[in-house]
This record gives C-alpha cells, structure tokens and sequence, in this order.
C-alpha cells in the first residue's frame, strides 16, 4: 500500500449530514464502561472533567496495510478516510483543549489493542476508547455503517458537560478540521 494515512486525497466526496445525529443533543451519556488504550475502563457519563469531547471515527489505517476493501472503495465511502489525521489534530490542538478544561476520547470500534498502536504511532496524549461491541453507539443510537464485514461508526464529535451531550458535530469534514472547530465552539461556551 503506497497509500500515506496522513494526507488524505484531496478528492474524497463531501458526506451530507442525514440528520442522523438530530437527537443526540440533550441526552444523557449512557453509562457503558469502554476499554481506553491506557489499560483503564472508562464511563463517561461518570467523568469529571467541565468539558468531554468524544470524538467518533470510523477506523484506523495501519501502515503497509490495505484499508478495508481497498483505498478506491474505501475512499469512496463519504467521511470514511481520514481518522488518522483527524486524531492528530487532536494531538496538536490538545493543550487548546486541555486549557478551555475539556478531557478528550477517540472512539471507534475496533478493538482496543489495534487502537493501541495507532495511539503509540501517532504519539496521541489522550486515550482511544473501544466500543467493539457497538454497547456505546447503539444506546445513543449514532450512526453506523458496515463495509467490508466491518460495522463502523460513522464520524461525528460529542461535547458533554456533567454526563449530558451538549453539542454535537455531524458530519465532519474534512476530518483534521473537526479538533479547530472543537475549540473555537468550547471558546465560546466557557460561561454557560
């Protein structure tokens, strides 16, 4: 695979939000304990932080390996390429994040010793949660997908504040924008 996991083509088609996430605004965070990369179970309806920002992405790629069903099918898929890069900009805006007192999650489906290298390998200063099971997603009821045997959630971003969803970014793209505009939106709401 030639393909780089940092730089996604510049051709991938825009997804258009479905209106798959309209009612994840005001719900309570489940209580479902995920296994984090940091060898720890996380509830987030029990964290403390003032802010949680979970973002959701459908999987990531490993270098040398071909993405599911390969790169042109794959690209294809509309919000599906780009979690590598996503995750990064979690990484360089994570000290923006930190300061405006938000505590921040990955969270896909794969299992958490994938997740674990990708986690080492992009040098990320925050856990990846696993919802393999798919316990997380179906109580919220967010939007998934399957390909290539795969079910995959598909890529939105989730502030909470005191175990309840306060906004909600669906669809994101393109994906290493998502963390900039986490922070321009929690800059604003610092008082409320």
């Amino acid at each position: 695979m030639a393909d780089n996991l940092l730089v996604p083509p510049t051709d991938l088609p825009v997804p258009q939000d479905d209106g798959a996430c309209d009612h994840l605004r005001g719900m309570q965070v489940p209580a479902i304990s995920l296994q984090a990369t940091s060898g720890v179970t996380v509830n987030l309806a029990q964290e403390g932080a003032p802010w949680v920002v979970v973002y959701c992405y459908p999987r990531t790629g490993r270098p040398g390996q071909e993405l599911p069903g390969g790169a042109d099918a794959w690209n294809a898929i509309p919000g599906a390429r780009g979690c590598s890069p996503q995750s990064c900009a979690y990484r360089d805006h994570y000290s923006e994040l930190q300061a405006l007192g938000a505590t921040v999650y990955g969270l896909s489906t794969q299992d958490s010793d994938y997740q674990k290298e990708a986690a080492e390998r992009l040098e990320l200063p925050f856990p990846l949660l696993s919802d393999a099971q798919l316990a997380f997603a179906q109580a919220l009821r967010l939007p998934t997908f399957s390909f290539a045997g795969l079910d995959l959630i598909k890529r939105l971003t989730l502030i909470i504040r005191a175990g309840r969803i306060e906004e909600v970014f669906y669809p994101v793209f393109p994906s290493d924008s998502d963390a900039g505009h986490v922070v321009a939106w929690l800059s604003t709401h610092q008082d409320k």
